[in-house]
C-alpha cells in the first residue's frame, strides 16, 4: 500500500492472526486467501501491470480509429459452437439464453456498420477443466476490421502485443524488474525480443509437417505423437513450434483446415482450408487466434449446415444485405498479462479467478 507521506504513522487497528505472515508464501497459499492475496508484493504488481496492460489495449486501437463497442453478456448466440456455454435460468427473454463465449459475431454488426471496432470485455466458458491455462470466466480482446484480410489482421495482432508489452515496461518498470527477479529471469530479453523481431508465419501445413520430423526422433517424449494434417495442435505441439521451430519468436499458425475450425471462417480456395490463424507464444502456446470472415452469403449457409439458420438469420442478413471482406481475432488478455509478466499460472493474473470447484467473492 503506498502512502504519499511518513510524517505521521500511527496504529489505526491490529489484526490479529492475519493470514499472511511476513514470509514469502506460496501462490497456491495465496489463492485460498482472494480477498487478500493483492495485498502481497506479487499480487500487487499483477494487479498494476493489468491495469496498465488494459490502458495500452484502449489506447492501441482508439489512437487507430476504432470505435469501442461493448457487446452483450447474455446472448442466445454460441460463437464457437462448441457447446461450453453457461445456461441463464430464466424465462424472461422467451428464448435460451447463455452468458456470452465472445463478443465476435455482435462486433461484426458494428464493423459492417460504423467501420473498425473492438469489444473488451468478459467471456464465459461452462469448460470442467483445471490446467493453468483455463478459467470459466475470463476477458478477451476482440478488434473487428473492415476491407481487412487474415494477413492484415495477423499484422494488426503482432502490433498490438507489441504495444501492450511496450507500454506495460515504460509505465511498470520496477513491477516488471520484481517479476524478472522473482518469477522469470528472462522477461526483460523477451522484451527486446518481442518489440524488435517480426513475428513469424508458418503455415498449418508446414507446422504440422515439422512436429512429425520432430516426433520421429523419438516418439516416446511426446503425450500426442500421432499428429496427422487435420488434427488440431494441443498444447505440446504449439510450445514446440513457438519454443523451438521458432526460437522463442511469437508465430503465426495460418491456413487451418476446414475441418476443425467455425463456421465463419472464409474458406480459402483450395476448399480444404480456411483463412484462419492462430498466435503462439513460448510457456503459453496459444495466446490469440483469428481469421478473414466469411463475407459470400451462399458459402456461409452451407458452412452452417445443421444449425438453426433461424437463430442465426441476423448474422446471415449482414451479407444478405451488403457486406464487405473483413477480418478479426480475439487475444485472451489474461494469457496476456501472463506471458509479459512471467506468471505462469492464468488463476494469478485474474484478481478473483472462475474455475471448477471455486467462484469465492
Amino acid at each position: 500500500l503506498s502512502v504519499p507521506s511518513w510524517s505521521s504513522v500511527s496504529l489505526v487497528g491490529a489484526a490479529p492472526g492475519y493470514p499472511l505472515a511476513k514470509k514469502r508464501h506460496t501462490l497456491e497459499y495465496l489463492r485460498s486467501l482472494p480477498h487478500l492475496r493483492m495485498r502481497t508484493n506479487t499480487l500487487a504488481s499483477v494487479a498494476r501491470a493489468r491495469s496498465s496492460a488494459s490502458l495500452a489495449v484502449h489506447g492501441y486501437f482508439g489512437g487507430r480509429g476504432f470505435l469501442s463497442v461493448h457487446t452483450p453478456l447474455l446472448t442466445s448466440s454460441d460463437c464457437e459452437g462448441a457447446g461450453e456455454v453457461f445456461g441463464v435460468d430464466t424465462d424472461l427473454f422467451g428464448t435460451d439464453v447463455g452468458l456470452t463465449v465472445s463478443g465476435q459475431l455482435a462486433a461484426e454488426v458494428a464493423a459492417t456498420s460504423v467501420g473498425a471496432c473492438y469489444t473488451f470485455g468478459p467471456t464465459f466458458r461452462a469448460e470442467n477443466s483445471n490446467t493453468r491455462k483455463h478459467l470459466c470466466e475470463f476477458w478477451m480482446v476482440e478488434p473487428e476490421i473492415p476491407f481487412c484480410d487474415a494477413a492484415g489482421a495477423m499484422d494488426s495482432c503482432e502490433g498490438m502485443v507489441k504495444h501492450v508489452v511496450g507500454k506495460v515496461w515504460e509505465e511498470r518498470g520496477d513491477d516488471m524488474r520484481f517479476f524478472t527477479k522473482f518469477y522469470d529471469k528472462g522477461l526483460e530479453e523477451k522484451k527486446d525480443m518481442i518489440l524488435e523481431k517480426e513475428f513469424r508465419r508458418v503455415s498449418y501445413t508446414e507446422a504440422v509437417e515439422a512436429v512429425q520430423e520432430e516426433v520421429k526422433k523419438d516418439p516416446s517424449k511426446w503425450q500426442y505423437p500421432d499428429l496427422k494434417w487435420g488434427d488440431d495442435l494441443q498444447t505440446e505441439h504449439e510450445r514446440f513450434i513457438a519454443e523451438v521451430l521458432s526460437s522463442g519468436v511469437p508465430t503465426f499458425v495460418y491456413d487451418w483446415p476446414m475441418s476443425i475450425k467455425p463456421f465463419y471462417m472464409k474458406c480459402n480456395p483450395d476448399g480444404r482450408t480456411v483463412a484462419a490463424f492462430d498466435l503462439l507464444v513460448p510457456e503459453i502456446g496459444e495466446l490469440a487466434g483469428g481469421s478473414q470472415r466469411e463475407d459470400d452469403y451462399d458459402t456461409l449457409i452451407s458452412r452452417m449446415e445443421g444449425m438453426d439458420l433461424k437463430e442465426y438469420e441476423w448474422y446471415t442478413d449482414l451479407r444478405k444485405y451488403g457486406t464487405v471482406p473483413h477480418s478479426g481475432y480475439g487475444v485472451g488478455f489474461e494469457r496476456l498479462v501472463g506471458y509479459l509478466t512471467g506468471m505462469e499460472n492464468i488463476r494469478d493474473v485474474n484478481a478473483f479467478p472462475r474455475v471448477p470447484g471455486s467462484a469465492d467473492l
